[in-house]
This record gives C-alpha cells, sequence and structure tokens, in this order.
C-alpha cells in the first residue's frame, strides 16, 4: 500500500523533469524584471500585513483558480483509482487488486468492516492517498469545500470498486477526512515553491519540489503548460506579504527508550520540518487554513518508521474576543492530524514504545497572547478541545494479519505555552491529552473462528487513555539558528473488557540544531 503512493509520486516527478529539461533551453525570457517583494521580518507571528507590493503579482494567479474544471477534477480521481489498481494488479501482482463484477458487488452488498491493515498504512498513507483525491480538486480551480467531496468519493469508489477486499469503514475515514487536511496543507506549501520567472535548472528544481510536495498540482502543472510558462508580471502564487511563513528545518539525535527498561534503547538521528503559515490573529479572509502549523519528522534508522512523528493543525474559522494591545485572544474551529509511529527498540524488549494516531479529529481552541513584560518577548498560550472521529493507539494483545493496535474515537485536548526571551532564547511545553474508546471488540471465544477479512473488529474492546508531555528549550545561537533540547514522555493506561488492564511509559530524548527560513 505505501509503495504504490511512493511509485506514483516518483513518475509524476520523473515526468516533471523530462518536460523542463526538454523546454528550459527553448525558452524566450522578457529580460524586463519584476519589481521584488519587499522582505518581511517574520520574528514574530503578530506582525501587521503591508500587503501592498504583492496585489498586482497575484492577479494573474487568482484569475486563473477561478476557471473550475469539475469534471476534469472527476476524471483524475478516477484516473489515480485505476492507475493505481492496474499497478497493483499487473506490475505488483497483487491478489487484492485482481477486481471483476462479482467482486464490486459483493463489496456493495456486504458492506463496511474494520480492515486489518498496517499503523502506517490505516493511518498515514491513506490520508496521504486522500490529498492526491483532494489536489486533483484543487489544482484544478476548486474551492477548499468544493474539493472535499472528491476526497469522500474518490475513498469510496476505491474501497468499493479497487480491491477484492470488503470495504473498510476506517479507510474511509482516514483518506476523506485525514486527506482534507494533507491535501490542503500540501496544496498551499507547493504555492510557496512555484516561480514562474525562472528558467532552466532552477525551474526545474522548483517545479520537482513543487510536485514532491503536491503530485496532482505538479501533473495538472505538465497537463496546462504551467510547468514551463514563463511570466514576468505575474510570477508568485503566495502572498508573503499578507501570509507570512516561517519554516523550520531541525537536525538532530534522538534516543528512543524502551517502555519496559529505561536502561535499554536506541540513539539514530532525525531530521523534522516544521511549519507556521500566518498569523495567528489576522482574521483579513478567514478562511479555512490562511493559519496552519504543521510538523514532520523522520528517522534516519532502518530499525524504526521512516515518518515517527506528524503534527497538523488548521484553522477552519476563527473571530478575534480581544485584540488590544495589552492582550489578544481569539476562538476558533480546528482540523486537527496527529501521528506517532515507533518500532521496538534494538537489543530491547519486543514490544513497541508507542503508538498514537489522531487521523480524523475536529475540534475548538483558544488562543491567547499576553503582554511583552520585561526580558518575556513574546507569551503565548493556547488550548485545543478535540472530537476524535478515528484515532488508533498501540494494543497488548490484538494480532490479527498486520495489525497489532486498536482503533476507535473519542477525544483529546492540548495545552501550548510558548514563552520566548529576548535574545537568550525560548522555552516550549506541549501537553497532548487522548482518550480512544474501541467500541466494537470480539469476543474470544469467535476469535480463531471468524475470516480475517470479515473480522470486522476495532480491535480489543478498551478504553486507552494516553499522555504525551513535550518540553523544549531553544537557546539562540544567531538570529537564524538555534540550539534545540526536547524530550517526550508517554504514557499510556489501558482499560480492557477481556483481558488485563496496562499501564506502560517511555520517552524519547532530542538534541539538535535548528534553522529558520
Amino acid at each position: 500500500m505505501a509503495m504504490k503512493k511512493i511509485i506514483a509520486i516518483i513518475l509524476y516527478i520523473f515526468l516533471s523533469g523530462v518536460v523542463l529539461a526538454q523546454t528550459s533551453n527553448t525558452i524566450e525570457v522578457d529580460t524586463e524584471q519584476t519589481q521584488m517583494i519587499t522582505e518581511q521580518n517574520f520574528d514574530t507571528l503578530t506582525t501587521q500585513p503591508t500587503n501592498t507590493t504583492f496585489a498586482n503579482a497575484c492577479a494573474y494567479n487568482s484569475s486563473e483558480r477561478k476557471k473550475k474544471h469539475f469534471f476534469k477534477a472527476g476524471v483524475e480521481v478516477i484516473g489515480i483509482n485505476a492507475f493505481v489498481n492496474l499497478f497493483d494488479r499487473y506490475v505488483l501482482d497483487a491478489e487484492f487488486a485482481k477486481i471483476d463484477f462479482n467482486s464490486i458487488k459483493h463489496n456493495i452488498e456486504y458492506g463496511f468492516v474494520w480492515d486489518n491493515d498496517k499503523f502506517s498504512t490505516n493511518l498515514f498513507f491513506h490520508p496521504y492517498h486522500g490529498s492526491l483525491y483532494f489536489n486533483a480538486a484543487r489544482s484544478n480551480g476548486l474551492s477548499f469545500l468544493q474539493s472535499a467531496p472528491y476526497a469522500f468519493f474518490g475513498s469510496l469508489m476505491w474501497e468499493t470498486c479497487g480491491e477484492i477486499e470488503p470495504p473498510a469503514i476506517n479507510d474511509l475515514l482516514a483518506t476523506t477526512i485525514g486527506g482534507i487536511c494533507l491535501g490542503e496543507i500540501t496544496f498551499r506549501l507547493s504555492d510557496l515553491i512555484l516561480d514562474d520567472r525562472t528558467v532552466g535548472w532552477e525551474r526545474f528544481f522548483r517545479e520537482f519540489l513543487a510536485t514532491a510536495v503536491s503530485p496532482m498540482k505538479g501533473l495538472n502543472r505538465l497537463l496546462n503548460g504551467d510547468a514551463w510558462k514563463v511570466r514576468n508580471e505575474y510570477y508568485k502564487y503566495h502572498d508573503f506579504d499578507s501570509i507570512p511563513v516561517i519554516l523550520s528545518l531541525t537536525a538532530g539525535s534522538r534516543y528512543l527508550c524502551d517502555h519496559s527498561n529505561f536502561t535499554k534503547g536506541e540513539q539514530n538521528p532525525f531530521v523534522s520540518i516544521g511549519v507556521n503559515y500566518g498569523r495567528v490573529f489576522e482574521l483579513e479572509e478567514n478562511k479555512p487554513y490562511s493559519y496552519f502549523a504543521a510538523e514532520v519528522t523522520a528517522g534516519l534508522s532502518k530499525n524504526q518508521p521512516t515518518i515517527s512523528h506528524v503534527s497538523m493543525l488548521g484553522r477552519l474559522w476563527g473571530v478575534n474576543l480581544q485584540t488590544g494591545t495589552d492582550m489578544k485572544m481569539q476562538f476558533g474551529l480546528y482540523q486537527n492530524f496527529n501521528y506517532y509511529d515507533s518500532s521496538p527498540v534494538i537489543d530491547g524488549s519486543t514490544e513497541v514504545p508507542y503508538r498514537i494516531s489522531e487521523a480524523a479529529s475536529i475540534g475548538t481552541g483558544f488562543i491567547y497572547e499576553f503582554p511583552k513584560i520585561g526580558n518575556i518577548n513574546c507569551l503565548q498560550q493556547r488550548i485545543f478541545f478535540n472530537t476524535i472521529l478515528l484515532g488508533g493507539s498501540m494494543s497488548d494483545y490484538y494480532r490479527y494479519i498486520d495489525r497489532d493496535y486498536n482503533m476507535g474515537s473519542g477525544l483529546s485536548a492540548r495545552l501550548n505555552t510558548y514563552i520566548e526571551f529576548e535574545r537568550y532564547g525560548a522555552f516550549t511545553l506541549n501537553a497532548e491529552y487522548y482518550r480512544i474508546y474501541t467500541w466494537k471488540g470480539y469476543e474470544q471465544s469467535n476469535f480463531e473462528e471468524v475470516n480475517p477479512l470479515y473480522l470486522n473488529a476495532q480491535g480489543d474492546k478498551s478504553t486507552a487513555v494516553l499522555f504525551v508531555v513535550n518540553p523544549k528549550i531553544e537557546l539562540f545561537l544567531s538570529k537564524s539558528l538555534d540550539l534545540e533540547l526536547s524530550v517526550y514522555y508517554f504514557l499510556r493506561d489501558t482499560y480492557y473488557r477481556y483481558y488485563n488492564d496496562v499501564n506502560s511509559s517511555t520517552f524519547e530524548a532530542r538534541i539538535g540544531l535548528n534553522y529558520h527560513i
């Protein structure tokens, strides 16, 4: 499941490179240069906008995006499913992809079940797959709300018609809701990279990177010719003046502890990319994801998952309750996506240290910014309360096909405190609480008698209470470079219906250099 999505991305990027390499030498460029956008200082998220120089630069792209191609977007969604199915069937020779009319009829008549795919497949790669559906619509000019149904119907089509296995309700939820979150964020991030003034190798690398971030946008730019068109007057796809973006790149080493023995663990390198998009208290547009924060951590160890942590928070709507000079306060509706994954540590126990998912989650949030006091340059407090439509937590007993975790629904809460000391550094305290109910369990006596594909259980019937506490210290080395020290504490209490309850805890310590762009 993961491999087919990676290969699809590689194919899109390869096509982009071939076309751009062939056309870059034949493009003639007007030597008159467009006025460059004034560089802004984005040291804080509350700097007021000066959106004057970018008004004309966005004119072309605004008019282009008003051209909505609903039918073309639908064809591309069907094409995604057809391509993945044919690749699985004829290249990978996968049995589940050998569909026919009888399998489609059976899937529709039987209905939805809870499947037993891997943690990463169900709760990360399915949302990523949904982002392709969503961006097939977004890159064809559709709005956020207009693109959302394409994620749903693309997933529904795959679940009923794309494979012979019964459709999975968890896949439909993760692909649709999680796909919307990942899709909108990757769509906006790709806009930061594109620049239609450039030619040659710079243009190639920009298009290559933008396609890696948002494959369907890259494909559509190839189809409509935007990938090699050169424009001097209207060249940007993002207004950095009115919507500032702070990008953080962190590289370092982490120590992951075995949950049963704190003296055992493993050390491996990691890289992390964080994005703060927009001004928190700027609500001039107040559109979905006009403000979001995202972070992705990749482990550089064969023993651990490549993607170990994903955290995404996007504002759907907000209102400022108080915006005076002394105090700022905002209430908003937010979409959340959180993902923690690990594997047993080297020379430790065989148990997984932690696994947590909040793949489909929507809730409310309050953000407070307090007035500057002494050497405290910024003091901000955030509080979020969420409803989890689909989440996941590791199981101590459930072992069936590829699944060793429970799925369910529930609630979560998050507190984030940020204190920045002038010239010295910053302190952040993140605290996360999850309560996930696995409603649909199984009877032990019937467990071995059921066909694995039709077990239809969320996992062990249980209630999982999870805490993640993450203190972090940043020491300013220069204007753009920090030394970062952080610890993640993971605590879990799982109360089972048919088994003994389990309590566990572990931690992960990190040290790295953080570069801000």
